[in-house]
């Protein structure tokens, strides 16, 4: 059973702040924050930092401009996945130590002579230098329920066999990370886009070779253009208007099936859109 059944609600939004928010991550964002608040319970927000590489400067002040703008208030302060290095070195050497983890030096090029995923640790090395940190995976097959997608079945190693907890730059992988954090901070839900929805299986490994409970999950459909393309930063969908807050939230509540009204301000539109917030998860969850 995941963690925290009997626990306070505690959701989170958690964006990287490789650009600032669009519709379809306002419209996640937006549906979280209702999940949470219908419950009664509490709204994290964590910013996914992890990557220097990809990041926009600016981009997380502005994420939390935009959130605040919209009516979305989170609880607490924001949380910062740079500012945790430490848990997530810790997680890895215990990982290591447990014989789960191992160092691999292959590279992508190597990996394309395994097309049934990842070896495991018979590839393993001893060297500490230019070398990934992977999580080793069984070849079973396992099922995640999930309250929006339901019965979800899943074969780690068909999903690619061992998988990277640290990279081999230093830098430590979200599916790592995002574990780590979600039982670090008392996570209980997890309201996300169904684009997630095939690395969750990975975390949920990540909690159980540590220990630790997974939450509950609901992964929701993703917005998508007229293209059937899903929105994001990288395909360069536009950024929310906050110039126009009401007309955003209003968006973002049409597309959840919500009540809205583009002329209402925000936190009349916001709980308009709790009363009828129908939520994923079923109430003993």
């Amino acid at each position: 059973m995941p963690a925290h059944a009997s626990a306070v609600y505690r959701g989170r939004f958690a964006p990287t702040p490789s650009g600032p928010l669009h519709l379809g991550s306002l419209t996640t964002a937006v549906a979280s924050w209702l999940d949470a608040r219908q419950h009664g319970g509490q709204w994290l927000l964590r910013i996914d930092d992890l990557d220097p590489p990809r990041e926009v400067p600016g981009a997380a002040d502005t994420i939390r401009q935009q959130l605040e703008q919209c009516g979305l208030h989170w609880d607490g302060p924001v949380i910062y996945q740079s500012q945790r290095q430490m848990y997530y070195t810790d997680a890895v050497e215990q990982l290591l130590r447990q014989g789960d983890a191992f160092r691999c030096a292959l590279s992508r090029k190597d990996l394309a002579a395994y097309p049934d995923g990842h070896p495991g640790p018979s590839v393993a090395v001893t060297d500490n230098e230019d070398t990934a940190v992977r999580l080793a995976v069984p070849d079973e097959q396992r099922q995640l329920v999930d309250a929006c997608a339901g019965a979800w079945p899943y074969n780690l190693q068909r999903l690619g066999g061992a998988f990277v907890i640290r990279r081999r730059d230093g830098l430590f992988a979200y599916q790592l990370a995002c574990a780590v954090d979600d039982a670090a901070f008392a996570i209980t839900h997890v309201l996300r886009g169904d684009d997630l929805l095939p690395s969750t299986p990975q975390q949920c490994y990540v909690l159980e070779r540590l220990g630790l409970q997974p939450p509950h999950y609901a992964h929701i459909p993703v917005i998508r253009d007229a293209a059937g393309e899903k929105l994001s930063k990288s395909a360069g969908s536009a950024r929310i208007d906050t110039s126009d807050p009401c007309g955003e939230v209003a968006r973002a509540l049409a597309g959840l099936a919500l009540p809205h009204d583009p002329q209402a301000p925000v936190e009349e539109q916001l709980a308009r859109a709790l009363s009828a917030w129908q939520s994923p998860f079923r109430p003993s969850a």
